[in-house]
């Protein structure tokens, strides 16, 4: 690919200079004793250039570390101001400009783009209100609803600690121990678990938020994207042989796509439930595990995405974006989902590990407006308005600051109780979303088929004692899956090739 040109370049090129803008007449020079002898510590470009090479790349996410991003914007279709107060969902016509990383969940920085893995498809929207982040993935549900499992069960998902390689008994072993997460896994060992691009996928809020208005009610809500270009899967087998011809496959794809002007567009819904609604509802509000059902939570319009422009620096503007589920505007908050609860924490601190703790002075991550006098120093700290100059870092008479009321919902916000150990546990109505998934894909034909050979081939390289309790695991989503699950495990395990 040829380089972007730039308009107004000037016709002489710029003069290259060491960090400190001390000009340089030969790069690749360096200083020493005549021509054979050592060199000199006082050469400030070699030793400049030299320590700055060994710093130049920060930790990779824990988590997401592979992924691709662009910018664009999203327009209010609807009228949804019944439902919620926030500024930038206000009027038909609004648009706001968004920032967009997809990425993969459990693979290294350098892991291929079409490995079977949930997708995060997490959205920042600079409002004027602040910048709100949707820190989304692409399916609706998710492995597990109880926060401390999160770490745990992400081990399982990366490398044995002895080998160093991806291990089949540990990812099982996890799962068939803890069999609420079996909806997800149902997800993502469907064709759903290997889509074509990021293009072709949707985008789930998978956690309940509510919309808030000016007086303090609330609904619950789950927010919805859905492809306008339309949902495109690979089978395994197409998706492993594009790990190994092009495990960049979705980062070209979205790039090449804005380039040439076909601008991925995702149009957006929302599903409402009531304070009483939920209530009464068949399944816990916060469980992360389980799906609101359409025909009594319907999905309604609100929105269009679309993504139309390419970063000009991968690093400064991708790599260094932080989402987090905490950066909220008014009418949105979050719900007392106790998964979410946990990822309000856990955001913002690894960004302060990985980018430092002004991290969101970056300009990928800067609001269109933000003064906090009383957060300032630290690594970076002139990256925003001169680390606020001299005004006073505590809340002076001499220099007063404007405070802005915005809504609260105290409904359902003013708990009492004990401080008590809880956890989940997994009862039969675990299996029954499973199970009406596995009929979902009874209705397109192979689609069953696919799921069955997807989950063998991974399982058999598997200890027997683990391939057992799976099997067992998926018999409880429905018998004849675990029956056909059992025999096409035996075949591929005969089939596998000896090393």
């Amino acid at each position: 690919m040829a380089p972007p040109k730039k308009e107004g370049t000037p016709s002489r090129p710029p003069v290259y200079t060491t960090s400190n803008g001390c000009p340089v007449f030969d790069p690749h020079a360096s200083q020493r004793v005549g021509q054979n002898g050592p060199l000199l510590l006082q050469d400030f470009h070699l030793v400049d250039l030299l320590a700055h090479f060994d710093r130049e790349r920060i930790p990779e996410r824990v988590v997401h570390a592979k992924g691709a991003g662009a910018y664009g914007e999203f327009e209010v279709t609807d009228d949804i101001s019944d439902l919620t107060c926030a500024d930038f969902l206000s009027e038909v016509g609004k648009k706001t400009k968004v920032l967009v990383r997809f990425s993969t969940v459990g693979g290294e920085k350098g892991s291929p783009d079409s490995a079977r893995d949930p997708r995060g498809f997490a959205i920042k929207f600079y409002t004027e209100e602040g910048n709100l982040d949707w820190v989304f993935n692409n399916t609706p549900i998710f492995f597990l609803r109880d926060p401390s499992k999160f770490p745990i069960f992400i081990h399982t998902q990366k490398r044995n600690p002895q080998t160093n390689l991806k291990d089949a008994t540990m990812f099982w072993d996890y799962l068939s121990n803890n069999q609420e997460a079996i909806h997800q896994v149902m997800h993502l060992f469907s064709d759903r678990g290997t889509p074509y691009s990021y293009r072709h996928m949707n985008g789930y809020s998978g956690h309940t938020y509510k919309f808030v208005k000016a007086d303090g009610s609330f609904v619950y809500v789950q927010i919805h994207l859905k492809t306008d270009q339309g949902n495109k899967t690979f089978n395994n087998e197409q998706a492993q042989e594009l790990c190994a011809t092009n495990p960049d496959h979705h980062t070209q794809d979205l790039f090449e796509s804005i380039e040439k002007g076909a601008y991925p567009s995702w149009t957006v819904y929302v599903q409402t439930m009531t304070q009483e609604q939920a209530e009464k509802f068949n399944y816990s509000v916060f469980d992360l595990t389980k799906v609101w059902p359409q025909k009594e939570f319907p999905l309604r319009r609100f929105g269009k995405m679309t993504l139309n422009k390419n970063p000009e620096n991968y690093f400064a503007e991708i790599e260094q974006a932080a989402f987090s589920p905490s950066h909220i505007v008014p009418g949105w908050e979050p719900s007392a989902d106790p998964v979410l609860q946990s990822r309000l924490f856990s955001y913002p601190d690894t960004h302060r590990h990985r980018l430092g703790v002004n991290y969101q002075s970056i300009p990928a991550n800067c609001p269109l407006k933000a003064h906090n006098p009383f957060q300032r120093d630290g690594a970076m700290a002139g990256l925003h308005k001169n680390n606020y100059g001299a005004e006073p870092n505590y809340t002076s008479s001499f220099a007063p600051l404007t405070y802005k009321k915005t809504a609260t919902s105290p409904q359902h916000e003013q708990w009492v109780g004990k401080a008590t150990t809880f956890s989940w546990k997994v009862t039969e109505n675990d299996y029954a979303q499973a199970e009406g998934l596995w009929n979902v894909l009874g209705k397109t034909k192979g689609q069953q088929e696919n799921f069955v050979h997807n989950v063998a081939v991974h399982l058999r390289d598997a200890v027997p004692e683990v391939q057992e309790r799976t099997f067992q695991m998926f018999e409880r989503v429905n018998r004849d899956l675990g029956k056909r699950l059992r025999t096409e495990t035996a075949k591929a395990a005969n089939l596998q090739p000896k090393l």
